[in-house]
């Protein structure tokens, strides 16, 4: 189930006795934690209230809790958090965790207890017994990263409830400006709704005037500008990063990772292959791959390997010269220009 639904169903009916909170998005594992939270009155968390760091806190310690009667209360809420030894990613901590008595606890759970393991992974290892036994009996939460099309909706939803609305064109602009990311576009709304306090409307222009942009979309719009051969712009693009801290080593290696990705969509995209299926293939947010597909389909194959070649030799002059990276960045335009003609 997402997240939404988890809230639904912790206020209207009795928690499931084990729960696993699976996926990267940050303000969605917040959001269910806050919703677990939810179910021990503020008074007795204190003395009802577990959370034990994998990384630092044997895992025995949270079993014993979580098998421990609540203490003047109803239930006990146990969080256990960054589970790491149910992916399959080496152990970077030297904690010995007694993996045993998880199994045994989920062979019996403890009727009074909600345990919750907090994973902030993509994915678990379904190849380990624990987590086969784990899947058997806990209810998973997705806090995977949201599509564009949910991530608009929960935002929508979330002004709505706090007696918001969006004029035309300043729901697409805030996506923009945030690659879809959900985490970023809840992280502003609380300085648009201060904005629009008084009309209750937020508008285009407010959320140009306080939603910073995207690094990535700054360098799509860069990425732009070299395609079209605009030197004036993308001399403006490159100085205005620069000029907000942004290191050239970084800065081209981030050109290079987008015209990668842009050469990789423009080879699959031609064999059929669909947004989402693109998006899983190449490990990427759907938002950037639907961006991708809109540049891709604009330039030819030849020029976005050409400008890739030339990034890659424009990062080795900074590496191995003391050139300046402005003047390596416009030689990079000058001879992508020449060539085209």
């Amino acid at each position: 189930m997402d997240v939404a639904t988890l809230r639904q169903q912790l206020n209207g009916q009795a928690p499931a006795m084990v729960y696993v909170v699976l996926g990267t998005q940050g303000i969605l594992q917040q959001q269910a934690r806050d919703a677990f939270m939810g179910l021990i009155p503020e008074a007795e968390r204190v003395m009802n209230v577990g959370s034990y760091d994998m990384e630092t806190t044997p895992l025995a310690t949270a079993i014993d809790d979580a098998m421990s009667a609540p203490f003047f209360g109803e239930r006990r809420l146990v969080l256990i958090n960054k589970p790491y030894f149910l992916t399959g990613s080496p152990a970077k901590v030297k904690v010995n965790h007694d993996l045993d008595a998880l199994k045994s606890y989920l062979e019996h759970p403890e009727p009074s207890t909600v345990l919750v393991l907090m994973a902030p992974y993509e994915k678990l290892d379904n190849r380990k017994g624990l987590v086969k036994k784990l899947k058997k009996v806990a209810v998973e939460v997705s806090a995977a990263p949201l599509s564009e099309q949910d991530a608009r909706h929960q935002v929508e939803q979330q002004l709505l409830s706090d007696g918001y609305r969006l004029a035309n064109g300043a729901m697409d602009e805030l996506v923009r400006r945030t690659n879809a990311d959900y985490g970023l576009m809840m992280a502003n709304l609380k300085k648009l709704e201060l904005l629009a306090y008084q009309t209750k409307q937020i508008s285009q222009g407010d959320v140009i005037g306080l939603v910073p942009q995207s690094l990535d979309e700054n360098v799509f719009d860069l990425i732009t500008a070299v395609l079209k051969r605009d030197q004036a712009q993308a001399l403006d693009i490159y100085q205005q990063l620069l000029e907000t801290n942004h290191e050239p080593l970084q800065l081209n290696a981030l050109l290079v990772g987008q015209f990668r990705l842009l050469i990789q969509i423009k080879v699959l995209s031609s064999r059929g292959l669909s947004q989402g299926t693109l998006a899983s293939r190449l490990k990427v947010h759907p938002y950037r791959v639907k961006i991708g597909m809109q540049t891709a389909r604009r330039f030819q194959m030849n020029d976005l390997v050409r400008a890739y070649l030339g990034l890659i030799r424009c990062e080795k002059a900074l590496k191995t010269t003391a050139r300046d990276p402005e003047l390596l960045f416009q030689l990079f335009m000058l001879q992508f220009a020449k060539k085209a003609g």
